[in-house]
């Protein structure tokens, strides 16, 4: 029987149910489970926590929205994570982990043999915790590391945390997507960004949706992508004080001579509505987007505002299968 998904959303989970769930991952029969936004008990969560040890076909876990919800349970997903050796995808977007969670979770993240995309948006992470993920990113003919990373919506990191993911991201070997989204970025760090772009020999999406970014970044990624060869194709910059003549400038170059991709390259901005929903079929929906509400953190996003902006999803659980 090939593997199957149990995903629920914004439920109250019986001890019958966690039951159904441990089992199901014990018998190697869940794929993907996703429980984000779900409230439970400390005890069950410790269960789901030890089966997801168990099991070797869970492929992606989904524990947006608040589930991990203390030091306690962080500790439990981080016992799993270190006996765990099928995950590839891990996502924790709006769990309040704080630098202590991270450090809690980063020996079982950064040794995981299979990880390849983690979300940790609107976790309420700092500088500490960005220094752990950074090492997540290892250089060229280092171990294999993240292909996916989201950031989204974490405020308490400084211009110089932002400097040292930015030098991560040039020398990575690996990282394909990098969303940005809603954090205070503004111009100096967009250029720092830009470099790293222009560096990397893998980045293929980078998302600054509401970074503060203004003319001047647009410019600096106008002139990199306009004399340097890169693998950008998707570059969102919705939300921020840019012109839509930049916008579309940078679009056009990012397409020429690019036929032999699957999909053209795309800037997201001047109207984020319609770009995202010509795309909608081309890109898998892979993440909660953060949708901002008066910048609280662990805003609750609902299905229906979930924008995408990756179709690498995916591709990574299957090319790690290869």
């Amino acid at each position: 029987m090939l593997p199957a998904s149990i995903q629920i959303t914004g439920e109250q989970l019986s001890a019958a149910e966690v039951q159904d769930i441990c089992e199901s991952l014990k018998e190697d029969s869940v794929r993907l489970l996703s429980i984000r936004g779900c409230q439970l008990s400390d005890r069950d969560f410790g269960r789901i926590c030890r089966s997801v040890a168990e099991s070797r076909s869970l492929a992606q876990l989904n524990l947006n929205l608040g589930v991990v919800s203390s030091i306690s349970r962080t500790r439990h997903l981080s016992d799993a994570m270190s006996t765990n050796r099928s995950l590839q995808t891990l996502f924790l977007h709006g769990s309040p982990l704080l630098d202590a969670g991270l450090v809690t979770l980063n020996l079982a993240l950064s040794t995981h043999p299979a990880l390849v995309c983690l979300d940790l948006g609107d976790c309420m992470l700092g500088d500490e915790a960005l220094g752990l993920i950074c090492g997540m990113l290892p250089p060229d003919g280092a171990k294999s590391g993240l292909r996916e990373l989201t950031l989204s919506a974490n405020a308490g990191i400084s211009s110089k945390g932002w400097a040292r993911l930015s030098i991560a991201v040039a020398h990575s070997s690996q990282l394909r997507v990098l969303n940005l989204d809603y954090n205070l970025l503004g111009d100096q760090i967009a250029g720092m960004l830009a470099v790293a772009v222009a560096s990397s020999r893998t980045l293929e999406v980078l998302d600054l949706e509401g970074t503060g970014l203004t003319n001047q970044s647009a410019q600096v990624f106008l002139d990199m992508v306009e004399n340097y060869p890169t693998c950008l194709r998707v570059l969102v910059l919705a939300e921020n004080d840019i012109s839509a003549e930049l916008q579309q400038q940078i679009c056009d170059l990012l397409s020429e001579g690019d036929d032999d991709r699957e999909a053209p390259p795309l800037v997201i901005g001047a109207n984020p509505s319609s770009d995202l929903l010509s795309i909608r079929d081309k890109y898998q929906p892979i993440r909660d987007k953060y949708q901002p509400a008066a910048w609280l953190p662990h805003s609750n996003s609902s299905p229906q505002t979930v924008l995408l902006t990756s179709g690498l999803g995916e591709s990574l659980l299957d090319e790690t299968e290869m």
